[in-house]
């Protein structure tokens, strides 16, 4: 089972690197690498997360799916992963046997007017500050600071440039999580149920936005056994024979 995971606004694909460590060995954690930073920092910054699904769906489309695949995306990184998910499909390739989406509003109750507009390298720390995920020392430090914001101003802009498109619902199973303390709103939340044809699961874990980080044990205990769950019908005709 292959994990693909898209990261949240600010984030690059090295906040996935102790999944690789912490998850089974029949996970393989695939991070993928947004445009402008990381490995393809020389790359143009997207600020169209429309244009951003495309080309990363269609990246991945460029070799045959051999196993089977689930995505994850928290917060930006969410929506990227859902937009991701209908564009594979568009394009011929199997659907995900499930589509993990965390910290983020479900598309139909997204309201992203406040990030519309570009924010000054002011605003974007306030907002850092307010989201709690970014250590001070990292706020503090000019050079750190230089690089990350114009990524940081970017991904804002995608969140505020996201329109909702009434589709068909995905085929494959939506399972979300969100923060006790985080201000994603339940209702959001659980809104996710209507993107999905197919079951769809809520869990609740203490922690703000970035529960990602301070739930990590307990986040990946729960992937782990909704994939293994997804994973047993196949498991059972593999062992059955022909």
């Amino acid at each position: 089972m292959r994990l693909i995971c898209l990261p949240y606004a600010g984030g690059s694909a090295m906040i996935y690197a102790r999944w690789k460590r912490r998850l089974p060995s029949w996970i393989d954690v695939v991070p993928l690498e947004l445009p402008g930073r990381g490995v393809r920092m020389d790359e143009r910054l997207h600020t169209d997360p429309s244009a951003l699904a495309d080309q990363l769906a269609a990246e991945l489309n460029e070799k045959p799916f051999a196993a089977p695949y689930a995505m994850f995306g928290h917060s930006l990184g969410g929506l990227i992963a859902f937009e991701m998910a209908h564009r594979l499909l568009a394009h011929g390739a199997p659907a995900p046997q499930m589509l993990f989406v965390s910290g983020t509003e479900a598309p139909t109750m997204r309201d992203g007017q406040r990030w519309r507009r570009p924010l000054s390298d002011d605003a974007l720390r306030d907002e850092l500050l307010r989201l709690k995920g970014t250590p001070m020392e990292a706020l503090e430090d000019m050079e750190i600071m230089r690089s990350a914001l114009p990524i940081l101003r970017a991904d804002f802009l995608m969140c505020g440039n996201y329109v909702d498109r009434h589709r068909q619902a995905l085929p494959c199973p939506i399972h979300a999580f969100g923060g006790e303390l985080d201000e994603t709103d339940l209702k959001a939340l659980k809104a996710w149920r209507n993107e999905t044809s197919a079951a769809f699961g809520l869990d609740i874990l203490p922690g703000d936005h970035f529960f990602i980080h301070s739930q990590q044990v307990a986040l990946l205990n729960r992937i782990t056994t909704l994939l293994a769950r997804q994973m047993e019908p196949q498991l059972a005709v593999t062992s059955a024979g022909p």
